[in-house]
């Protein structure tokens, strides 16, 4: 063997026990969160509200099984938790679709929805791997008003779990913090809603802020109502 060849067997031997000890044991491969009705995480990522390091990774709120808390117990994500800040929220029907966007796929055992700590929903995949877009329709049943849902992808082979809190109002008004509802608002919007991490064609339309929107051409990650009247998006005016 070759000088070259004895010296690089030496590294790779002292490097490998290095790997084996500093890789985190059990995590999952996959990540993903709740891209419409906009999550909390999608909301720092478009720049909705002022976040920390969750703006640059939105999928990766992962923690261990059994959570029952917006950043998946993450420090460094701690302010999911904090319901003080402005989070938007989405006014929704009482039975709604709930999209996660997945940025890596991975087995899942089951989907779950809470409301208040009281679960609304539960999807079993039995093991499968999901696609990379991933629809729920969520029934609230009784439910209305203003309320936080915690969204929660249960992966099938790790103790671990991906969580997601969208902020809701439930058969009210425009979403905006401290709204009680609008007895004047339009209703409900049939188009689906709008979601950040969403890429969408020319001709597509959603929903947003009580307004039915087109898209002009492809785009992604631009808000309906921001983006002027030269923009992607066209008003077609009140749900």
């Amino acid at each position: 063997m070759s000088a070259k060849r004895r010296l690089a067997a030496v590294i790779g031997a002292g490097i490998a026990p290095l790997l084996a000890v500093s890789l985190p044991a059990g995590t999952a491969s996959a990540h993903g969160y709740v891209s419409a009705p906009l999550s909390r995480q999608a909301q720092c990522a478009a720049g909705i509200v002022d976040c920390g390091q969750i703006k640059y990774e939105p999928q990766s709120v992962e923690g261990p099984k059994g959570l029952r808390s917006c950043s998946g117990g993450n420090a460094q994500f701690a302010e999911l938790d904090d319901d003080s800040k402005p989070w938007r929220a989405t006014a929704v029907g009482s039975t709604t679709a709930f999209t996660w966007n997945l940025t890596a796929r991975h087995a899942t055992s089951t989907w779950q929805y809470f409301v208040g700590g009281r679960k609304v929903a539960e999807f079993n995949d039995g093991g499968a791997r999901p696609p990379a877009t991933v629809s729920h329709q969520v029934n609230f049943g009784d439910i209305t008003g203003r309320q936080k849902v915690l969204a929660v992808w249960n992966v099938a082979d790790t103790a671990n779990a991906f969580y997601a809190c969208i902020d809701v109002n439930i058969g009210g008004g425009s979403g905006d913090p401290g709204d009680p509802g609008d007895p004047g608002d339009p209703g409900e919007c049939t188009s689906p809603t709008w979601g950040s991490g969403t890429a969408y064609s020319g001709g597509d339309t959603v929903a947003w802020e009580g307004h039915n929107w087109k898209a002009k051409w492809w785009t992604q990650g631009e808000e309906p109502g921001t983006t002027g009247e030269w923009g992607v998006w066209q008003d077609l005016g009140p749900c």
